[in-house]
């Protein structure tokens, strides 16, 4: 399946007017994508948890119009500032979504979570729009389930790479692997060939820094094109997901665990190493970490670590183990979080269609 599979075809009967609303997660990668090429393709392919709680919720208002035009609200409020991705992506999806251009558009979005803070922020973001998007086609068109998910996460990411894999649940694949049947470069599949024990698998966010990250995700997958380490990356990140995929349908939590937070690491480490570097964690990033590891060692749960490109800590573990472990956060780790701040958060189902109730 290539892009032109995507390609518009003209619609006669499309709606006049219309809101539409959709709910999208987050998603934390464990194998990370971290390097791209034009236009939004991984150079390496990635599979990650979809979130339950932390999620965008958008409504789309579109109104046929000689001008197009976009309206943004931010949380019920004006936005500007935003503005300028929304008019890149847009131009992106022309070909593939070329009808949004007969409409004056009105977007209304908001975050249940910190925005830019190392949460996918843009993934559960542009996937929530571009399910709004297809959602005008989709009422023209004999879409089927499968058409419908897979033209969203193409088009999801063409906003944000990592927005093509918050759309399904329980976890996603994106970029082409040979040990995954069906996996390529141009949209995700989902992945719900795992054992039982990841099923319900909990992340609990601490919030070691709630502000802007340091640098965005599109500046660091920039610095890999010309990073010494680069390509021995890529043979580790495939060599990874090979060893994760086994692990995930087997149940195998300390392969799971080492394999998580080696990605993790070796994320941060190619920023810190790439000209110019960037560290985007903090001291207190690295506390929780070597906390984490100590109370594995003391208390035998299988708690574990992943970081987004940012500062805070995603704590993965079991729900069996969610009483002691919310225990161990309050005990342990509330020092480290800003204004004692954590996320409760767990395996997903996915994205979700709002449907408003008419006034009376």
């Amino acid at each position: 399946m290539t892009s032109n599979t995507f390609i518009y075809n003209s619609i006669n009967n499309l709606p006049k007017n219309g809101n539409v609303t959709w709910q999208s997660p987050s998603n934390i990668a464990l194998i990370k994508y971290w390097g791209k090429k034009p236009v939004q393709l991984p150079a390496n392919s990635s599979i990650s948890f979809t979130l339950k709680n932390c999620y965008t919720e958008t409504s789309l208002e579109y109104d046929k119009s000689n001008k197009f035009s976009i309206k943004l609200f931010v949380d019920n409020k004006p936005n500007v500032s935003f503005l300028e991705k929304i008019n890149t992506f847009v131009d992106r999806i022309r070909p593939y979504c070329p009808y949004i251009f007969d409409y004056s558009l009105t977007i209304n979005t908001s975050n249940t979570f910190p925005h830019s803070s190392g949460i996918a922020s843009s993934a559960s973001g542009f996937s929530a729009l571009a399910l709004c998007i297809v959602s005008i086609e989709r009422q023209a068109n004999n879409f089927s389930d499968d058409e419908f998910y897979r033209k969203v996460s193409f088009i999801s990411r063409l906003g944000s790479g990592s927005a093509c894999r918050s759309i399904y649940a329980p976890m996603a694949t994106w970029g082409k692997h040979n040990n995954i049947k069906n996996s390529n470069d141009i949209f995700a599949i989902c992945n719900n060939k795992i054992h039982n024990i990841f099923k319900d698998f909990q992340d609990t966010i601490l919030i070691v820094d709630k502000g802007e990250k340091k640098v965005s995700s599109s500046v660091g997958h920039s610095l890999m094109n010309k990073h010494p380490f680069s390509e021995n990356r890529f043979i580790q990140a495939k060599d990874n997901m090979s060893k994760l995929i086994i692990a995930l349908k087997d149940g195998d939590i300390e392969t799971f665990i080492n394999i998580t937070e080696n990605e993790a690491m070796t994320l941060h480490a190619m920023m810190m190493t790439s000209d110019p570097g960037f560290i985007l964690f903090s001291p207190k990033t690295i506390a929780v970490i070597n906390k984490i590891k100590e109370l594995r060692e003391r208390t035998k749960i299988p708690i574990c670590f992943t970081l987004d490109a940012g500062a805070n800590v995603h704590l993965l573990y079991p729900y069996r183990y969610k009483k002691e472990v919310i225990d161990l956060i309050k005990s342990d780790f509330l020092v480290y979080c800003q204004n004692d701040k954590y996320i409760c958060d767990e395996i997903g189902s996915g994205s979700l269609q709002i449907k408003k109730q008419k006034d009376a």
